[in-house]
């Protein structure tokens, strides 16, 4: 089969609220770890793009932000803006819930994809935790997505359980076309985006009962040689007694943070690391628009 009209190409938007597994999704559907994931809501705040190509279809998929009620500072408001505008640029969307779970963002996630004139399927995430199995057709039956979703998948993102069917439902509404990327891409994302996002995902996994939202990790610099990558990191917070939890006694919290970042920087860029951390307070930065934009948020 050759490459043109005979194969399809288009983009996916995986959208609903915080914490249902959109990122873990993602790293499933692509076969590689690519979106940070932690059991904390709004650990995505990137629409983070993520490509499968096989031999017919290039799937590009789009993890977004959670889309969540309530949330009055500008962060909030930016990534349900960014959430959002993915899901109105894409060929298809993806609603994901988490079984026998709807609540009011859940709600707002759908109002969100159903006001898309757009193919739509509702993807049931964690059925592995739903015991015993017969509770789960009959709360499908009364949710209002059911009636209106192209299709309604059953899937546990981290058994890898059904992802074939949400495969081949998704290629068969994606549009013909050529392939936008190389065979072997993955993101369209830098080194240096992905290398901010292994921090913050350590520092959300490390300290998700101490730490607050308001937390964000910029790289300062990204040189790379053929045998090592130099990083270094600053990790904003907006209060000094933050920056007293992020560094730990002793830096100990700290030093655990950036050698598990470093790990897995390492395994995704497939050289040795040097990291370095900072840590600096700036009052209020995500209630204000202009650092927010400087930290790379609302620009994807």
């Amino acid at each position: 089969m050759t490459q043109g009209s005979q194969t399809r190409c288009g983009t996916i938007a995986i959208t609903g609220r915080p914490n249902v597994g959109k990122s873990t999704l993602l790293n499933r559907l692509i076969g590689q770890k690519l979106s940070i994931t932690a059991h904390k809501p709004q650990t995505t705040r990137h629409a983070l793009l993520g490509i499968n190509t096989t031999a017919t279809a290039q799937f590009i998929y789009i993890d977004t932000p959670g889309i969540h009620r309530g949330g009055r500072k500008t962060l909030n408001r930016v990534l349900n803006k960014t959430a959002s505008s993915a899901a109105t640029g894409a060929n298809v969307l993806v609603l994901v819930l988490q079984a026998m779970t709807f609540n009011d963002d859940d709600a707002m996630a759908y109002e969100t994809v159903s006001a898309q004139e757009l193919p739509w399927l509702l993807v049931v995430n964690k059925t592995d935790r739903v015991n015993p199995k017969e509770r789960l057709l009959p709360w499908l039956s009364e949710l209002p997505a059911v009636q209106s979703a192209d299709a309604v998948i059953p899937v546990s993102a981290t058994r890898g359980t059904n992802l074939n069917v949400l495969e081949s439902e998704l290629e068969s509404r994606l549009p013909y076309a050529e392939f936008q990327f190389g065979q072997d891409a993955l993101t369209d994302r830098s080194s240096k985006f992905l290398a901010s996002e292994l921090v913050r995902e350590q520092l959300t996994r490390f300290l998700s009962q101490e730490l607050p939202y308001s937390v964000s990790v910029e790289i300062e610099k990204f040189e790379q040689t053929e045998k090592i990558a130099n990083i270094s990191a600053v990790i904003w917070v907006e209060k000094a007694s933050q920056k007293s939890i992020v560094i730990g006694k002793g830096g100990t919290n700290l030093k655990e943070i950036g050698s598990w970042a470093r790990r897995e920087m390492q395994r995704l860029f497939d050289t040795k690391v040097h990291l370095q951390l900072w840590v600096k307070v700036k009052d209020g930065w995500s209630d204000d628009a202009a650092m927010i934009r400087g930290l790379g948020y609302g620009s994807d």
